[in-house]
């Protein structure tokens, strides 16, 4: 088998869909999301909540309306945030309206979900007046009970059934702005779900393992799971489900995504676990740095390797690197070439490097021209 580096990954071809001002499938980038935690009619809270995930490079953010009050504080809250929201939509299908009336930029709902023909059709009519595009979203933990009386349990064919019969539904109403996700907390469930689905149908498809949980066993299930998926070219949108802020969600998102080399955000540390040979304090080094590396949204690489070893070979292929040295000397590289040794602390040096480094880029690069702008 030869190597087959992340270039070569083929992503599944989807129509494109809007969620306010962002693309969603098609040739856009694939999307981060997450979802607020607090009281939504606490709007002070969860507008702080959404501007947490935002500094660190949310893309959408779903927010619950349970109630009256949570669709009606979404108008307060979308005034003062700037990714577009998803409100959160599970039964009352009045919430849909007066989230959409709201200025929410999608309704997550299952259709099936909502009542009678005539309630889904008020749905879909206040989803199209007011821009709103749509979330299918299946859930292998409710599942309706036709089609566990079908299948006996949850698995691929029936959450794939589903996701088709409500996508029906919106089809019927001649209503085609919408993604689908057919998600589980069991990893192969899931995986297998949108495969199956990838295969039959060209919606956007919005990925997750639900209920992950907590952030370290949440984080290596999402990265399993949604890893497998998007190096497969599934996915045009992305949710990591953790037991943790929303913030964190977005960041292990990023961290995926950059993994895999589909997108690229700030500064990305390719640093070694440490052992006896290190010349300085390596744990310690690359947690403070990724602390005070945060604010950096330029792509910029940056190696932190504790011996010569291996910290040579590393700084070649990164834009910055450090290599521990001896007798508390260690090297600086420059675009992959020794440039100048280092003493002592060098958290304060390493940020004045990397911040100066990412201001350069960022000044030699063209400006995006707004997706809808170039319409």
């Amino acid at each position: 088998m030869s190597y087959r580096p992340y270039q070569d990954v083929i992503r599944r071809k989807s129509r494109q869909i809007h969620v306010g001002p962002v693309p969603v499938g098609g040739d856009a980038p694939i999307t981060v999301q997450t979802m607020t935690n607090t009281l939504t009619h606490d709007v002070a809270a969860t507008v702080a909540q959404i501007h947490r995930a935002e500094k660190a490079g949310v893309d959408i953010v779903r927010v619950s309306c349970p109630d009256q009050e949570s669709a009606l504080a979404l108008k307060q809250i979308v005034a003062q945030v700037s990714v577009p929201i998803v409100a959160d939509i599970h039964f009352h299908y009045k919430r849909a309206i007066e989230a959409a009336q709201s200025g929410a930029s999608c309704l997550r709902i299952n259709p099936g979900n909502i009542g009678s023909a005539e309630r889904v059709r008020e749905v879909v009519n206040a989803a199209r007046e007011h821009g709103c595009s749509i979330r299918i979203g299946v859930n292998a933990g409710s599942l309706e009970r036709h089609l566990l009386e079908k299948y006996g349990e949850p698995n691929p064919d029936a959450l794939v059934e589903s996701a088709l019969e409500h996508a029906k539904v919106l089809q019927d109403h001649d209503f085609h702005e919408f993604k689908i996700s057919v998600k589980a907390s069991d990893v192969f469930l899931a995986v297998a779900a949108y495969q199956q689905l990838a295969e039959v149908c060209d919606h956007p498809l919005h990925i997750g393992i639900t209920e992950a949980g907590s952030k370290r066993a949440g984080t290596v299930k999402s990265s399993i799971g949604l890893g497998s998926l998007l190096w497969a070219g599934i996915g045009d949108t992305m949710r990591v489900s953790l037991s943790a802020e929303p913030e964190e969600e977005v960041l292990v998102g990023w961290d995926i995504l950059k993994s895999l080399g589909l997108r690229h955000r700030g500064v990305k540390i390719i640093s070694c676990p440490s052992c006896a040979r290190q010349g300085f304090n390596v744990i310690d080094t690359v947690g403070k740095l990724e602390e005070r590396l945060a604010h950096i949204e330029t792509p910029i690489s940056l190696s932190i390797i504790g011996c010569v070893v291996n910290g040579p070979g590393e700084a070649l292929m990164t834009d910055l690197g450090v290599t521990g040295g001896g007798a508390g000397k260690h090297m600086v590289y420059m675009a992959g070439k020794t440039d100048h040794t280092l003493e002592g602390d060098m958290i304060e040096h390493v940020v004045e490097l990397v911040e100066k480094r990412a201001a350069e880029i960022k000044a030699a690069t063209p400006a995006k021209v707004p997706a809808k702008a170039a319409e």
